[in-house]
C-alpha cells in the first residue's frame, strides 16, 4: 500500500464519485482555479461518469437507442480539463483526522492512500434490496447505474422466456414496467401500497393504475413479497408473495433507492433521519469546514414542509455540483433547498407533482385544504386537446399552497412547474389566481388548470374560514 501526497503549494480536492454532482462540483472548481493552485483528483468505481441515470428506462426500452447517448462527458473528456479521474477505484475508507482517502484498484486489488485539502462526497444511492431468499440470484436487478442497466440488458438477452415482474410501483418501477413492456415483455408489478406511484395521493395513483393495465401490465397491489424463487441453475424463476406466486424469468427491483452513506457513516460524518448526509446551505457537511456533500447520497431541506427530506434527483445532483464547485473552488453559492417536483410519463399519460401530499401535510401538523378539478389541456374546441386532473392542497385560513399532482396526457406535466415556482416563493392560492400566464387555444384554456384549481381552492379556504 502506498501514500500519494499533493505538490508543494498546491491545494488537493478529492472527489468521490463521478457521476452528476461528483464531476459537476469537479468541473466548476476547475473553472475557478487553474491546475496550478488546484489539483482535483477523482475516484469512479463503475465504468462510467456524468452520465443521465434518468434516461436509463428509457434506454431499456429501446426509446435511446444507444448506452453512449446517456453519457454527457466520457472520462477522456474530464482529464483533457485537467482532472485526475480515476475509473474502476473505489474508496473504500474516508481518514478524516489524517485527511486522505483509501482507495482499491477493482481489477488489480490494489489499495493505495490518497491526501486531501478537501473533500467532496458524491457517493449517489443504492437501490433497495430487501433481505429475503434469492434476491441476489442471477435474474433479479436493481437498476441505478449504466452498470446496471447494462446488467438488465444482457439478462434480457439471455432470459429464455418473456415474463418480467417488477417489484414496487415507484418512479423507477413504473417506468421499467413500461420500458418492459416495450421490449415485448409480459409485465406484473407487484406493489405493496394501495394504488402506484405513492408519491402521489391514492386517489391519483389510481389514475395511474387504470393507465397501466390500459398497457396492458398487470397490477398487483396490497401484496407484500417474502421471497423470489429460483430454478435449478440458479436463476430466479418466480416472485412470491403472501398469497400468490408470479412466474418471472427477470425481476426488476424498483422499490426505491437509499443514501449511500456506508463511507460516511464509518467516517463519523453526520447523518439524517433518512441515512442521507447533513450539509449546511452552501452544501458542506455539518461540522467540517472543508468537506461537502451533494447529489443522491444527502437529505435536504424541504422549503415547503420545513424538515429534512431525501430525493434522489438528478436536477438536484447537477445543482449541488455546481454549489459545491463553487465553493471549494474559492466562489460563494448556496442550495436553499426543494419543493420536491418531479414528473414522470406511462405511454402517454403524464404525470406530475410538487411540494406535499395529504400525508406528508398531516405528518407535520399542518391542517389543509384539498380540491380535484378536470380540465383540458387545450382550449376545448381545439383539436387535440385532452383531460387532465390537477389537485390542488392549500392550508386551512392562511391559503398557502402547499401541493399539487397532475395527471394527464400531453401537456400535462410540465404545467407542475407553475406550481413549483409558486411553493417556492410561498404564494397562496389566492395569489396564484392573477398570476399571469400565456394563453392561446392550441396551448391552454383561458383558465388554465392549474389556476382552476387554484380558484376552487379559494372558494374552499374562505368557505373554511368564514
Amino acid at each position: 500500500m502506498n501514500m500519494s501526497g499533493g505538490r508543494g503549494g498546491t491545494e488537493r480536492l478529492v472527489v468521490i464519485g463521478g457521476d452528476a454532482a461528483g464531476m459537476s462540483a469537479a468541473s466548476q472548481a476547475r473553472r475557478r482555479r487553474a491546475p496550478g493552485e488546484l489539483e482535483i483528483v477523482a475516484f469512479e468505481r463503475g465504468h462510467f461518469t456524468s452520465y443521465s441515470a434518468c434516461g436509463i428506462p428509457y434506454w431499456v426500452g429501446g426509446d435511446v437507442p444507444e448506452r453512449d447517448r446517456l453519457i454527457v462527458r466520457t472520462p477522456e473528456a474530464h482529464r483533457e480539463r485537467g482532472i485526475d479521474l480515476r475509473m474502476r477505484t473505489e474508496v473504500m475508507e474516508i481518514d478524516v483526522d489524517r485527511q486522505r482517502v483509501r482507495a482499491r484498484d477493482v481489477g488489480s486489488g490494489a489499495e493505495s492512500w490518497t491526501s486531501y485539502d478537501k473533500l467532496v462526497i458524491a457517493t449517489g444511492a443504492r437501490p433497495v434490496r430487501p433481505d429475503m431468499p434469492g434476491v441476489d440470484a442471477p435474474g433479479v436487478h436493481g437498476v441505478q447505474t449504466l452498470d446496471d442497466g447494462q446488467a438488465l440488458l444482457d439478462s434480457l438477452a439471455r432470459a429464455r422466456g418473456r415474463r418480467a415482474v417488477v417489484v414496487g410501483a415507484g418512479y423507477i418501477g413504473v417506468e421499467m414496467a413500461e420500458a418492459l413492456i416495450n421490449r415485448g415483455y409480459e409485465v406484473t408489478v407487484v406493489n405493496r401500497g394501495s394504488e402506484p406511484m405513492s408519491t402521489l395521493d391514492p386517489d391519483m395513483g389510481r389514475l395511474v393504475h387504470e393507465a397501466m393495465e390500459g398497457l396492458g401490465i398487470t397490477m398487483v397491489n396490497d401484496a407484500r413479497v417474502t421471497g423470489l424463487r429460483t430454478g435449478p441453475d440458479g436463476r430466479v424463476r418466480a416472485v412470491a408473495t403472501e398469497d400468490d406466486e408470479y412466474p418471472a424469468d427477470v425481476v426488476v427491483l424498483g422499490i426505491g433507492v437509499r443514501p449511500e452513506t456506508s463511507l460516511a457513516r464509518a467516517a463519523g460524518l453526520p447523518l439524517g433521519r433518512y441515512g442521507g448526509l447533513l450539509t449546511d446551505l452552501a452544501m458542506r457537511v455539518r461540522g467540517h469546514e472543508n468537506i461537502w456533500a451533494g447529489g443522491d447520497c444527502v437529505e435536504v431541506l424541504d422549503l415547503v414542509s420545513g424538515q429534512e427530506r431525501h430525493i434522489a434527483l438528478g436536477t438536484h445532483a447537477n445543482k449541488h455540483g455546481q454549489v459545491i464547485g463553487t465553493n471549494a473552488g474559492g466562489g460563494y453559492a448556496t442550495f436553499p433547498g426543494v419543493v420536491g417536483t418531479a414528473v414522470s410519463k406511462v405511454c402517454d399519460l403524464e404525470i406530475a407533482r410538487t411540494g406535499l401530499r395529504e400525508k406528508d401535510a398531516r405528518r407535520v401538523g399542518l391542517r389543509f385544504e384539498t380540491v380535484t378539478i378536470e380540465s383540458t389541456s387545450r382550449a376545448g374546441y381545439y383539436p387535440g386537446a385532452s383531460p387532465m386532473t390537477v389537485k390542488m392542497l392549500a392550508e386551512r385560513r392562511t391559503g398557502r399552497l402547499l401541493g399539487v399532482q397532475i395527471v394527464g396526457r400531453e401537456g400535462a406535466a410540465k404545467r407542475v412547474d407553475i406550481a413549483a415556482v409558486a411553493l417556492t416563493a410561498g404564494m397562496t392560492v389566492e395569489q396564484m389566481t392573477a398570476l399571469d400566464l400565456g394563453y392561446a387555444p392550441p396551448f391552454s384554456p383561458v383558465w388554465d388548470p392549474v389556476l382552476v384549481a387554484a380558484r376552487k381552492a379559494v372558494a374552499k379556504v374562505r368557505a373554511g374560514t368564514g
